[in-house]
């Protein structure tokens, strides 16, 4: 009974994060913990959503198409430089002036420490930093 209580809880979760939170974290700690409750109970439900948060929050790489066109576009003349790391999965400075990339509104790009680095224009999430 306790289990099939523990799944049920879980699947509610599954079905709210998934309308709830789109960028896939919450979805995969929902969809982990699940399953990790049906294979090994409370302590499995814990261990899913860690898990499963991991996973969800892996950023799928933009079409190639969109790459193709971003690495087709010059170095500016005044360069931009900034102090941070640039990691996918993780926002530039927001006064990081961003260009839409013209077939595919999902994404812009801009050109940080000589490299092209393709971003979600909304949030300035990194989605690939082209070498």
């Amino acid at each position: 009974m306790y289990k099939a209580l523990l799944v049920g809880g879980a699947i509610a979760l599954s079905s709210l994060a998934t309308n709830a939170w789109a960028d896939g974290t919450l979805t995969g700690a929902a969809g982990g913990a699940v399953t990790g409750a049906i294979v090994g109970g409370p302590i499995g439900a814990a261990v899913g959503g860690v898990a499963g948060a991991v996973a969800g929050a892996a950023i799928d790489p933009p079409p190639r198409e969109v790459v193709t066109y971003v690495e087709a576009q010059p170095v500016p003349t005044t360069p931009v430089v900034i102090e941070q790391p640039i990691v996918v999965g993780k926002p530039i400075p927001a006064d990081v002036v961003v260009t839409p990339v013209p077939d595919n509104p999902h994404y812009a790009y801009t050109i940080v420490n000589d490299r092209h680095v393709i971003v979600e224009p909304q949030t300035h999430r990194v989605v690939q930093v082209i070498e």
